[in-house]
């Protein structure tokens, strides 16, 4: 039997905040266990939570960058369940009434088209703390410091198909919550978590098979690894005659293999019910239309600005756009230089290849958008060749200045005289007698490559300081003669 392989993703993405969303304490990464979690997270006797406006600001930033329904009511809901993480033995979420409803994302697929993924729902909630099970020889530690950290559960329509769809999906909402500023997406400290829900049907079939999630994956790469198994799996126990349970599932990275973890609970068993401490959120349009006034330029807007401003091809200002610090590097780095073909060139070769060597991200490069577009500005005015400003950028990302600095100490200015290159040309062409009269008797649609020779003769001759228009302009006429 051929089987369809059907993934809806529940993305939890930290919001960017200081502070928790129902109490003051600090949402900061990587303190003491158990510090930053104060009464009001713990859910003591005689405290209330205080909504964070700050977190329903980022949440109707998200609603309106994928142009969903922004609820101008909505309700926080006590989700009851127990788990020695869940301090109050209840999570503050929406349920029935989420803040952002219906709306819509666009992913790329691999043969060039794109698909269209509906997303469902974005709401608020609460997260709860962390089980630490190493090192406590065989008992667990809680530690609550995330307990209150402020969430956006942004959860998708069923509609992908593969997980290298589920994968462009989940890489799709990285890259704008991170456009927008409303979370960092560091996947390795929790603030960008992802739960696959995983069934399979028989082609052609309308109704859904029975699905498991696989829990809070922390990488793209285990995402796919993760669903890909899980497929595998039911796909066997039912070509086998067996039925699939509908549970929780764990992804083991080590072994790379899904495990069962829980029976999955539906919305009863969580026994919802709006939140008594807490009044129902309405927003004016005021306040909507504040938001979208200062939402940023979206990732394909800028794609479709650098596409008419700057003369660049679809898939090259894709490249130099998917990410926010790297559209702002590469657009200052243009303006300086004037040329935004050269500048999304050198962008994606030269600086993103040393900062992948380097281990660095973009916001740590040792060379400045503003410094990069001065150093390609010497190769728009020829003062230096295309290779040698490769050696430039070497010297300025070890720190010893800025290109016109390095340019002038190392005597790297190109040779622009038509009259010293000829020179080089000539004394280039009497030594390699034997090649010229090759050239001369050779078939015309090889000469091109031929003529490579005589060009890297002359680079080498001149230190890489001849301009290579020139020379390749000056060789062609003298072996034509």
């Amino acid at each position: 039997m051929q089987w369809e392989t059907v993934i809806g993703l529940e993305i939890h993405a930290q919001l960017a905040t200081k502070s928790k969303i129902f109490s003051g304490a600090s949402t900061a990464f990587g303190a003491e266990p158990n510090t930053q979690a104060c009464a009001v997270d713990l859910g003591l006797p005689g405290v209330l939570p205080v909504l964070n406006e700050a977190v329903v600001r980022l949440a109707v930033r998200f609603g309106l960058a994928i142009g969903a329904e922004i609820s101008r009511r909505s309700i926080f809901a006590r989700k009851n369940y127990f788990y020695p993480d869940l301090p109050k033995g209840y999570q503050i979420s929406q349920f029935e009434l989420p803040i952002v409803g219906k709306g819509e994302l666009t992913i790329p697929l691999e043969d060039g088209s794109e698909k269209a993924v509906g997303v469902t729902r974005a709401h608020l909630e609460e997260d709860a703390g962390k089980s630490l099970h190493e090192d406590f020889q065989g008992m667990t530690g809680i530690d609550l410091n995330r307990a209150g950290t402020p969430l956006l559960e942004i959860v998708s329509e069923p509609d992908m198909r593969s997980a290298r769809e589920a994968v462009a999906y989940a890489r799709k909402i990285h890259q704008l919550v991170r456009y927008i500023g409303i979370c960092d997406g560091n996947m390795q400290e929790g603030s960008f978590r992802v739960d696959a829900n995983v069934s399979v049907r028989p082609c052609g079939q309308a109704a859904y098979g029975t699905r498991t999630e696989l829990k809070n994956i922390n990488s793209f790469r285990f995402i796919e690894r993760a669903i890909n198994f899980e497929v595998a799996r039911q796909i066997d126990i039912l070509d086998s005659g067996g039925e699939i349970v509908q549970e929780t599932r764990l992804y083991d990275a080590d072994k790379d293999e899904t495990r069962s973890m829980r029976s999955k609970e539906e919305a009863n068993d969580y026994r919802y019910f709006p939140d008594p401490d807490l009044l129902p959120l309405e927003l004016d349009e005021d306040f909507i239309e504040e938001i979208r006034a200062a939402m940023p330029e979206l990732p394909g807007e800028k794609a479709a600005r650098f596409c008419a401003e700057f003369g660049l091809a679809q898939a090259d200002a894709a490249a130099v756009s998917g990410q926010r610090e790297l559209a702002e590097f590469f657009e200052v780095a243009a303006g300086v230089c004037g040329d935004g073909r050269l500048a999304s060139n050198w962008v994606r070769g030269e600086l993103l290849g040393a900062l992948n060597k380097a281990g660095l991200d973009i916001t740590a490069s040792p060379v400045s958008a503003a410094a990069f577009g001065g150093l390609l500005q010497r190769i728009a005015d020829d003062t230096i060749s295309g290779k040698i400003a490769k050696q430039v950028f070497e010297a300025m990302w070890r720190g010893e200045g800025d290109a016109d600095a390095i340019i002038e100490a190392k005597g790297l200015k190109q040779i622009t005289d038509s009259g010293a290159i000829a020179g080089i040309v000539d004394a280039v062409l009497a030594k390699n007698t034997a090649q010229v009269e090759n050239y001369r008797n050779a078939d015309p649609a090889k000469q091109p490559k031929m003529l490579g020779f005589f060009v890297g003769q002359v680079m080498k001759a001149s230190k890489g300081k001849a301009n290579p228009k020139q020379v390749n302009e000056l060789l062609r006429e003298k072996l034509s003669g």
